[in-house]
């Protein structure tokens, strides 16, 4: 279950549609009904916070993201223009560098797709989608 305050447009998401696990891609929030509108692929519909759950990140979801990953003498690096991520050890997201130009940020514990969409966001003021 997510949070719906922590939920933004464009978040990807996975959401239990009757008892089929789908991935979908948050259009509208809505405080008042604590509702998430969420295009599943198939149809918009509006879920509750139970129905909705967060997507692990790992090296999958950044290459379905378009990052490009390089190996490097620190770890492995992910690049999508001057946006970087560095992991130090390949397959480990729970100690990791986040970057965009002077903005640097660590992160000590594992985090979900949306979190890291929303942070890009937040460094690049663009949002982070799939292609």
């Amino acid at each position: 279950m997510i949070r719906l305050q922590d939920l933004k447009e464009g978040d990807i998401v996975k959401v239990n549609d009757e008892g089929v696990e789908r991935e979908g891609t948050v259009i509208e929030v809505s405080r008042d009904e604590n509702m998430a509108l969420v295009d599943n692929g198939i149809q918009e519909f509006w879920y509750a916070p139970e129905q909705i759950g967060a997507i692990q990140l790992d090296e999958e979801q950044l290459t379905k993201l378009g990052f490009e990953r390089q190996e490097t003498e620190n770890g492995v690096k992910f690049l999508k223009g001057p946006f970087r991520i560095l992991l130090s050890k390949p397959g480990d997201f729970s100690n990791y560098e986040v970057w965009y130009r002077e903005d640097h940020r660590h992160f000590h514990s594992p985090m979900y797709l949306h979190e890291l969409q929303n942070h890009y966001y937040q460094m690049t003021k663009v949002q982070l989608e799939r292609f």
